[in-house]
């Protein structure tokens, strides 16, 4: 009799993604995140940390070839298909890639419905699993919210991109963002010399005090700030009651007089929280919502960085 446990690894199929769109997908494959100081203590960079052999975690059937380990065949598939196949599994990296998402009010802004920056921020949480997943790394989820966090703790493999998916499907965005209190099972969590990502607005300075206290305890963080187009250009005309989402602090005011002053306080904000990531030694990059959703991936981790 077939336990229910083997029934599930043949029957269910991987957690379908709807998160990141086929072409950005393929243009994944040309990137890759590499560490400047995460050095393993065996002198692996996250690039350089897959490692086949007889790891902790399957990975793929291949076919025999000359000087492998005849313990590495698996004996029973040559029995039922009377061909020789290794198995492979990876090791684990020494190293693990995390992933912060803010979910604070804030995130759930959006220039059209169904297109807000907390989706665009799943979406790039997903693509940072398919580049760690494709190099062999291990990886982590922590959404940030005022009601505490959501962990998915750290992994290698295809299960792990699975769990990954599912938690970002059911992540909501509301409320602000979580007090030190809250944020302190992340210091468990993430080891020394593991390699940061956190996806927000930046708005709220709490989470550039986190990520500077991260970055000087010795993990490396990089920075994705993403924003609407509305943010960036300011197009809007006529009269206009603008909201904090976090606050519920009100301004009423005609878009196209205010228009001159926006633009010049959130440049000046902006050259402000670069200069801080800059003292910080955090690398940041901007994705704006009219722009290709690995527009900040390509910036930070195309070969051409490498």
């Amino acid at each position: 009799m077939r336990s229910s446990r083997g029934c599930w690894r043949r029957c269910a199929g991987p957690v379908p993604d709807d998160l990141l769109p086929a072409d950005v997908r393929h243009r994944l494959k040309g990137l890759g995140i590499v560490a400047r100081r995460a050095i393993g203590e065996r002198g692996l960079g996250l690039h350089a940390s897959r490692s086949r052999g007889s790891g902790l975690e399957f990975a793929q059937y291949r076919p025999y070839e000359p000087g492998d380990e005849p313990r590495q065949i698996d004996w029973k598939l040559y029995g039922r298909s009377d061909r020789f196949f290794v198995r492979e599994a990876e090791r684990e990296s020494p190293i693990a890639i995390w992933i912060l998402l803010d979910a604070s009010a804030s995130m759930a802004q959006a220039d059209t419905p169904g297109s807000s920056r907390f989706d665009a921020a799943k979406g790039l949480a997903t693509a940072l699993a398919e580049i760690a997943l494709a190099q062999g790394d291990r990886f982590g989820l922590a959404t940030l919210a005022e009601r505490g966090l959501d962990l998915v703790p750290a992994a290698g493999g295809a299960r792990q991109r699975d769990r990954l998916r599912l938690a970002l499907r059911a992540a909501t965005a509301g409320g602000r963002f979580p007090g030190e209190a809250a944020l302190a099972p992340l210091w468990d969590r993430i080891a020394t010399r593991d390699f940061v990502v956190i996806l927000s607005d930046w708005f709220d300075p709490a989470t550039l005090d986190l990520a500077r206290r991260l970055a000087a305890a010795g993990r490396e963080v990089v920075a994705l700030q993403i924003l609407t187009v509305s943010e960036r250009d300011f197009d809007l005309s006529g009269g206009y009651r603008f909201r904090d989402p976090e606050t519920g602090e009100e301004l009423l005011g005609d878009a196209g007089a205010l228009r001159g002053e926006f633009l010049a306080r959130f440049g000046e904000a902006q050259a402000a929280l670069k200069a801080a990531f800059a003292a910080a030694g955090i690398a940041h990059a901007t994705l704006v919502l009219d722009e290709p959703l690995d527009t900040p991936l390509q910036a930070l981790f195309g070969r051409r960085r490498r």
